[in-house]
């Protein structure tokens, strides 16, 4: 063990890591796809750093926009003050983004992201008088961060058992990847009779990520699109996963050219770079905060990175490259990519694979539960990361992927498999 690691063993305190069988690795530097640890061991990231990383690691344009931004300010409050990265990039975001949205509130992850958009959605109705509209409608099996109000509008039984008491008043509906009628019928009867109390309706459009990859059925986003709209309930997406060129086009809702009233952003939005997040809301929901400062109508919620420069000047500049070369070469990578998903389900120990874009999730044939960490450690010897969520292995690597290195994805997997 080396000086770093066992430090790290005896300082620190990793997230959704049962520490006590904590085996460090170090990563000491990234170059392109890869991952380099202190022996200088390359490991392919095959899950983008946690789905954030788009063009590769130390990608020369986001280094030198970094630097440039480095000459002027590395930070200043966005709280009554205003820079030139920070509105460049929301005009940039506004630009990309569905038709309707156009204001950008930022943030620094995608749980607050989340929050943000319950609390704007909240505020909104009550600014407008509808002070019953207090619940939210969220999805079965759902994940949408790990702050107290995401947790409260996620799915994960887990969460709801262990933090139940704090969380915020929700209302759930069965994950229409599982049960689409149910979700539907139950989503029609859930607004049909409590409308006048629901804020808004909260989901990842296509695909849920954390939820093991799983596929919504095609129509289901438009369906809500049209129910919410009709019952006068918002409509927030999750794209946090989701963007950014994820499933294919820049975002989740335009396979089905529906606009939200308020969406979710984080991850990818820096490139993997810095924590940086945005909430995108419609014109409707933020004039309703307008008025005379004495009226106290603003939106109270900040934070002291919110826009950072640095996060942002970087983020202006991943947005670039992907309109410009990085989208499109993510779209030609999705066919060979179900083509390799094809290929390991021959292996006995392969339920099911799922894919939409370049997310893809493998489950594991076994009630073992731990079957999925023990894949992804085993995985890590043939020089690839990867991370499971439960008893699924999730394929999610940068949007530059070589054909060559998916096929070193795919072969490593085989083998962790087999």
């Amino acid at each position: 063990m080396t000086e770093l690691e066992d430090l790290d063993r005896r300082v620190s305190w990793h997230p959704f890591t049962q520490m006590a069988g904590w085996s460090p690795l170090v990563i000491a530097r990234g170059e392109g796809n890869y991952l380099i640890d202190e022996q200088g061991r390359r490991y392919l990231d095959g899950v983008s750093s946690l789905w954030s990383n788009l063009h590769g690691h130390r990608h020369p344009r986001l280094d030198r926009a970094l630097r440039d931004q480095l000459d002027r300010i590395a930070h200043s409050t966005y709280l009554g003050l205003a820079h030139e990265p920070g509105i460049r990039l929301a005009e940039q975001l506004l630009e990309v983004a569905p038709i309707g949205l156009t204001r950008v509130f930022y943030s620094d992850s995608g749980s607050t992201a989340v929050e943000i958009a319950l609390k704007q959605s909240f505020q909104y109705w009550q600014l407008k008088d509808q002070t019953k509209k207090r619940k939210f409608l969220r999805v079965g099996e759902a994940y949408h961060g790990d702050t107290l109000g995401a947790v409260g509008v996620g799915g994960i039984e887990l969460f709801h058992r262990v933090f139940g008491p704090l969380l915020v008043d929700s209302i759930a509906i069965p994950s229409p990847a599982l049960d689409p009628e149910g979700a539907r019928m139950t989503l029609i009867r859930e607004l049909e009779t409590r409308s006048d109390e629901i804020a808004a309706f909260v989901m990842e459009p296509l695909i849920q990520g954390a939820a093991g990859m799983l596929l919504h059925p095609p129509g289901f986003l438009t369906v809500v699109r049209d129910l919410c709209t009709r019952f006068h309930v918002h409509l927030i997406v999750d794209e946090v996963a989701t963007g950014f060129g994820r499933t294919g086009r820049m975002f989740a809702c335009e396979h089905e050219n529906v606009s939200p009233d308020l969406m979710c952003l984080a991850k990818g939005i820096s490139g993997g770079y810095l924590p940086l997040a945005a909430t995108l809301a419609t014109e409707e929901i933020y004039s309703a905060f307008l008025g005379e400062r004495s009226e106290l109508k603003q939106f109270f919620h900040g934070h002291t990175y919110t826009a950072n420069p640095l996060a942002c000047a970087v983020g202006l500049e991943s947005l670039t490259l992907l309109r410009e070369s990085t989208l499109a070469s993510a779209q030609t990578l999705i066919e060979p990519m179900r083509q390799a998903l094809e290929r390991l389900k021959n292996l006995s120990a392969v339920k099911g694979i799922r894919q939409c874009g370049l997310m893809a999730g493998i489950e594991l044939a076994t009630n073992e539960p731990f079957a999925g960490s023990a894949v992804c450690d085993r995985i890590r010897e043939e020089g690839v990361i990867l991370r499971p969520l439960g008893n699924v292995v999730v394929w999610m690597p940068p949007l530059t992927l070589a054909i060559s290195e998916l096929e070193t994805l795919e072969t490593a997997t085989r083998r962790a498999i087999a």
